[in-house]
């Protein structure tokens, strides 16, 4: 069995997963792939299993086309003759399909299925599908997995699959478009491809938003001048990176799938990595890593809450348990026979009540003084958490009275208020007492942020700041 499908507008429609108005250049481009590899020419007979885009790309364009990753279109295709894909327009494409087509009756059913105008139409038959840079085929090739065309495997590696696993081809209803000009494309664009580590299903729209720029822009438009930067920390190779989305996109098809329970080794030090098992509940990306909120046993041993680093994860990938295996914990198991499983719901519910991500420790009620002018300039008007709020110096005690239960601790921070110039500014909030952020957030405000309760995380602020001196000593 062969891919013997034309490239008909109801095809592309389905390969465009109903977005032809902005896909249809690359609706065209995943046909030829499609036809090359399963068609008369059997690529997929061809390349090596698993295959990366390297080796599809020798089959693909002449040796005169440009081989860079980062080269632009008018560079990769400037020394390509006609005998290059990159040079065969889209009307080529279709007319050389078959025989008797007719381009007339495929423009009026592309008209009726995307509600592009004809000159649109027009400008698309006449652009060249592949003339593209090299990331929007290796792109086609992750969306031709999505579709079930291919097997995706990790490190950007796919394998052909079988006649009998081809996916069966169905129609799809239109899909309504955003009207973004060039300007508003690139602007997003840039925006997404900033962030898109932390869902990497976004890629999918950066490509869609690339594939709009292939489309609207000639080749010597010129990319307007970047000036709007977002600069977010991400702390981890590129190796462990696609370890981390491999992890990710597993708990995700866990999901999808209706849940369950999962086993992971979890490196606790370079001496200790612990086996945990847990019910996934929701994933954050925080303080420059992605975590996993989950509930079961946590490397203590202890019964309940915990966030777990993807990358502190050493297994390669995650055990899936039913949940009548034995090594699901019956506290779990009890859980859901009541209908009790905890759900992102509950974590968000915990995340308000107190500032800090990890929102099963004990919740503490923190004040701090501030210079009147610091905090004019640096803490007024600015967004921490909702409990975060300034209080009157004249209020401190009785929420103290009231918030502090151990006596010895309130009479302490009592009398540390005392000693204190009424006229400062004072903030307070509720805090999750141990939390690394809440430090981390206290180390940026010194020396002119002073912690007066809880005495705990105060004594903590003053050991560190002990520490410190003894280093410009001496």
């Amino acid at each position: 069995m062969v891919f013997n499908y034309l490239p008909t507008p109801e095809l592309l429609h389905e390969l465009a997963k109903g977005r032809l108005a902005d896909r249809l250049l690359r609706a065209v481009r995943l046909w030829v792939l499609l036809h090359q590899l399963y068609g008369p020419d059997a690529w997929a007979q061809q390349l090596p299993q698993p295959f990366r885009y390297g080796d599809l790309r020798t089959l693909l364009f002449a040796p005169s086309h440009g081989r860079s990753e980062t080269a632009k279109v008018p560079e990769l295709t400037a020394h390509c003759d006609l005998d290059c894909c990159c040079q065969r327009s889209l009307a080529t494409w279709l007319m050389d399909s078959d025989p008797a087509f007719s381009l007339i009756d495929w423009q009026q059913q592309i008209m009726c299925l995307s509600h592009l105008p004809k000159a649109a139409i027009d400008t698309a038959l006449a652009a060249c599908p592949f003339a593209t840079v090299h990331r929007s085929i290796r792109n086609d090739l992750s969306h031709l997995a999505d579709l079930g065309w291919l097997a995706g495997e990790s490190k950007g590696r796919f394998r052909t699959l079988e006649p009998h696993h081809w996916p069966q081809l169905q129609m799809q209803a239109p899909m309504p478009l955003g009207n973004l000009s060039v300007a508003q494309t690139w602007e997003v664009l840039r925006s997404l491809e900033s962030i898109s580590f932390v869902q990497p299903n976004l890629n999918v729209i950066v490509q869609s938003l690339w594939e709009q720029l292939t489309s609207q822009q000639s080749v010597t438009t010129v990319e307007p001048e970047r000036r709007i930067f977002i600069h977010l920390d991400y702390i981890l190779s590129e190796a462990m990176q696609e370890q981390v989305d491999t992890l990710q996109e597993q708990i995700e098809q866990l999901w999808r799938s209706g849940g369950g329970v999962i086993q992971f080794n979890y490196w606790r030090s370079p001496e200790d990595t612990v086996p945990i098992t847990v019910y996934p509940v929701c994933l954050h990306y925080s303080r420059r890593a992605k975590y996993l909120s989950a509930y079961g046993d946590d490397p203590t041993g202890v019964f309940g809450w915990h966030n777990y680093r993807l990358d502190r994860i050493t297994s390669s990938r995650l055990t899936v348990f039913v949940w009548g295996d034995p090594q699901v914990p019956e506290s779990l198991r009890a859980m859901r026979r009541m209908g009790q499983l905890p759900t992102s719901e509950n974590v968000n519910a915990a995340l308000d009540q107190a500032w800090g991500f990890n929102f099963y420790l004990p919740r503490r009620l923190l004040i701090m003084r501030f210079p009147s002018e610091f905090a004019r300039w640096y803490v007024e008007q600015t967004e921490r958490h909702s409990t975060f709020q300034p209080v009157d110096y004249q209020a401190l005690p009785g929420l103290i009275k009231q918030a502090i239960g151990d006596s010895d601790e309130q009479a302490t921070v009592l009398d540390i208020l005392a000693r204190r110039n009424p006229q400062d500014a004072y903030y307070r909030a509720w805090i999750r007492l141990g939390d690394i952020n809440i430090v981390m957030r206290l180390r940026d405000w010194r020396p002119k942020g002073e912690v007066i309760a809880p005495l705990a995380l105060r004594q903590r602020m003053q050991a560190e700041v002990d520490a410190e001196l003894r280093h410009y000593q001496g």
